[in-house]
């Protein structure tokens, strides 16, 4: 029986879930961009899901409005496994 694609599950890797835990990302946010966001071809034959959602926090001292979560995903017939995660934080207006 096939797994519908939209909801197949999330496995995370050790080194995703520590990368996560740096890079100030939760599994509900990585879920989301691999649910909804915006798919790209990586390297190796992974994937690459980009999401923007907003922010409106403090990271590292500084207050931004947007935070991109970018997860790396080996995707296999029943399930995604996300290998790494990426953030990046974006202040709204600005171009730095």
């Amino acid at each position: 029986m096939a797994v519908d694609e939209a909801n197949k599950p999330v496995v995370f890797t050790k080194h995703a879930r520590e990368k996560m835990a740096d890079r100030g990302v939760s599994e509900k946010e990585v879920v989301e961009a691999i649910r909804i966001g915006r798919r790209e071809r990586g390297q190796r034959g992974l994937w690459q899901y980009r999401l923007n959602l907003e922010y409106q926090a403090m990271w590292a001292g500084k207050l931004y409005g947007i935070k991109q979560v970018a997860p790396i995903v080996a995707e296999e017939a029943d399930r995604h496994i996300v290998i790494t995660v990426y953030s990046f934080y974006f202040r709204e207006g600005t171009r730095k």
